[in-house]
């Protein structure tokens, strides 16, 4: 189901953050041990905080993509596997983020954050193999 354009816009925006602001952390976290350490702490923390902020607005636009997008499509047995794959990785992205905030256990924490990160990379590969598929499907 074709989204309101500029509602798709906002929820491509948003992913965008998400997608660059993870990847750049990446970077200035390995760069944190560098002769410039403080600069890249600072850096990495104010990467951290958009971060989060941006997902925080983007719970709210997943939360608006259901009745908007995902059930409707999903009664119109349109793009059910990569919706479903794409509502599955969100929410290990989402109890993975809630567990890196709130979970202080030293034995889970680097798990998590593993499997938040390769999630989060594998994301938007899915999202655009999901837009793809979906355009071609309203054509049909």
């Amino acid at each position: 189901m074709r989204l309101d354009p500029r509602f798709r816009f906002t929820i491509y925006g948003a992913f965008a953050v998400l997608v660059v602001t993870g990847v750049l952390w990446l970077v200035a976290d390995q760069l944190k041990q560098a002769p410039d350490s403080d600069l890249w702490q600072t850096v990495a923390a104010d990467l951290l905080m958009v971060h989060g902020g941006t997902a925080m607005v983007t719970l709210l636009l997943l939360g608006a993509l259901v009745p908007l997008h995902a059930l409707r499509s999903w009664r119109a047995r349109r793009n059910r596997v990569t919706g479903t794959a794409m509502a599955t990785l969100n929410a290990v992205l989402i109890v993975t983020a809630f567990g890196l905030y709130y979970l202080g256990s030293d034995t889970l924490r680097p798990w998590t954050s593993d499997v938040h990160i390769v999630v989060g990379l594998i994301l938007p590969l899915l999202f655009l193999v999901h837009v793809v598929l979906g355009r071609r499907s309203a054509r049909s």
